[in-house]
């Protein structure tokens, strides 16, 4: 490969096409074909009929459900409240009932009925479908918070190209400052999307402010650190991680019992899933399970922390170095770019950092 303009074009094809492979591999892997994977599901009843339907279930479903028996329907609205199961169904001659939540996952509600919709119609009566945790009127599928990951997560990451590139050359301590105020913003406005404009909270914005603020701002720390060390790749590195693997694990769409071990794996402690679940706790499930969502999103701002303090006493290290060896090569008479004479060739890099970043973006 002779020519450098040549050259540097593929260099820069590298990023899109592996975004590309990358994105089918975790879109597709992720969504394409759902089916239950160990779905906990349960039949109310405490006598030996209840135990043999719960049996049968289980022998003709496999691994696709967990299947247990449920002694009350008290029992089992209770547990299908908490998100402990899926359904519950309640078998009876006349009025055969399943007990679903669908604000927990639509998806896994139609799983549910799907399943036990067969025994009903065996009986010759219509199965009585019991919705003990409706979303709103606004968000109908209860897939609005899924959307609103999406926004706050590009606001997040896309900010980390103008935060690490053209904030360069701004000391690590002013760009954490910048981080900081950065991520308030972009909470605030997965806020006001998500109550006053298009209603998918109705209550408790406060703390739908405080998990988007965590949220955002263990991304953008995370990106700020990771860009001093990977330059122009930290966009492929932040689709990797904030869209490849973080939408597909989150629970918005398809939540792990739905999905295959790996995204139901991940799901149990990625940042996207911790915004998810931790919103839908707050918002419909009356915190429950709030607590452990919220240290998700902890963990991985203190991550980011790390990272970027990091990043910080790196940059430092460098350029202490790289004054000594000017003031040395000065003593010597040797003529040596200083590094605030290197604006013009850092520009470059950044312009070519910033093709990269707004790619991903």
């Amino acid at each position: 490969m002779r020519s450098p303009a040549l050259r540097h074009v593929l260099t820069h094809l590298i990023t899109p096409l592996l975004m590309c492979l990358g994105m089918g591999l975790a879109y597709m892997g992720a969504f394409v074909t759902p089916e239950p994977n160990h779905l906990p599901v349960a039949v109310v009843g405490s006598g030996p009929e209840a135990k043999v339907l719960a049996q049968s279930v289980k022998d003709a479903a496999g691994d696709k459900l967990d299947v247990r028996t449920v002694a009350t329907r008290a029992e089992a609205v209770d547990l299908v409240r908490h998100r402990d199961l899926t359904g519950a169904y309640l078998p009876g001659s006349k009025s055969p009932e399943l007990v679903v939540a669908t604000a927990s996952s639509d998806m896994g509600a139609m799983a549910a009925e799907k399943v036990f919709t067969p025994l009903a119609e065996r009986q010759g009566v219509p199965l009585k479908v019991t919705d003990v945790a409706a979303p709103v009127d606004d968000d109908p599928t209860g897939q609005g918070l899924f959307f609103l990951l999406i926004a706050v997560s590009i606001g997040s990451y896309a900010s980390v190209a103008a935060l690490g590139a053209a904030g360069a050359a701004l000391p690590m301590r002013a760009r954490a400052l910048l981080t900081l105020g950065v991520s308030a913003v972009v909470g605030g406005i997965g806020t006001l999307l998500a109550g006053p404009v298009f209603h998918l909270a109705h209550h408790d914005l406060a703390g739908v402010f405080g998990m988007a603020w965590l949220y955002a701002a263990g991304i953008l720390f995370l990106g700020v650190g990771l860009h001093t060390f990977l330059k122009r790749w930290t966009t492929l590195a932040m689709m990797v991680l904030f869209v490849m693997l973080n939408f597909t694990s989150s629970g918005g769409l398809f939540r792990p019992e739905l999905q295959n071990g790996f995204f139901g794996t991940l799901h149990a402690f990625w940042n996207g899933a911790g915004f998810v679940e931790g919103a839908r706790s707050l918002l419909y499930f009356g915190g429950d399970g709030l607590g452990r969502n919220v240290w998700t999103l902890v963990a991985w701002l203190l991550l980011g922390l790390a990272v970027t303090a990091i990043a910080g006493r790196h940059e430092r290290t460098t350029a202490r170095a790289a004054e000594a060896t000017a003031r040395a090569a000065d003593a010597a008479g040797i003529a040596v770019e200083r590094p605030e004479r290197q604006r013009a060739q850092d520009a470059e890099e950044e312009a070519e950092e910033e093709i990269e970043e707004a790619v991903g973006v």
